[in-house]
């Protein structure tokens, strides 16, 4: 199983249709499962804002299981290019576990339960994407690691 865990739902209808077309995608492969955690929406004050990290990580905790493998997607993480994830995702479900869980945090980050709760950080690169956005991008990724590692086809 992998379940994305991400703080937010998507509002945009043309990034909703994006992401269902994915997950209809990868039917054929794997079960995923999304799993949206409520956002808190903040001020600028320190306090109020680490109010708001560990309240959206303690709810994304609440869905992480002890067997759980996790993948908090992080700009400090370690960048893959799409075959290595291919087999980085191959090796964890044979050596780790059959559980993959990836966490796309809310606007402000994750607190340091989550980061330490994570056994592997993941950067698509040091630009901030539009948390929406990301969710198809991590999508289509994983839909093309399951495409690369049965040789099929897939657009490069």
């Amino acid at each position: 199983m992998i379940n994305i865990i991400t703080v937010g739902k998507i509002k945009d209808k043309a990034v909703r249709v994006m992401a269902a077309e994915y997950l209809k995608r990868l039917q054929p492969y794997h079960q995923v499962k999304i799993t949206e955690v409520k956002d808190y929406t903040t001020s600028s004050r320190d306090e109020i804002i680490h109010q708001t990290l560990e309240k959206e990580s303690e709810h994304i905790l609440k869905e992480v299981k002890d067997q759980d493998y996790v993948i908090l997607l992080a700009i400090e993480g370690q960048e893959f290019d799409s075959i290595s994830f291919s087999d980085h995702l191959d090796s964890i479900f044979t050596y780790k576990s059959s559980n993959i869980v990836f966490i796309i945090g809310g606007s402000m980050g994750v607190s340091q339960k989550v980061i330490d709760r994570a056994n592997k950080q993941w950067s698509f690169s040091k630009l901030t994407f539009p948390h929406q956005l990301f969710r198809v991008m991590l999508l289509e990724q994983i839909y093309r690691s399951f495409k690369i590692k049965r040789n099929e086809p897939y657009h490069k």
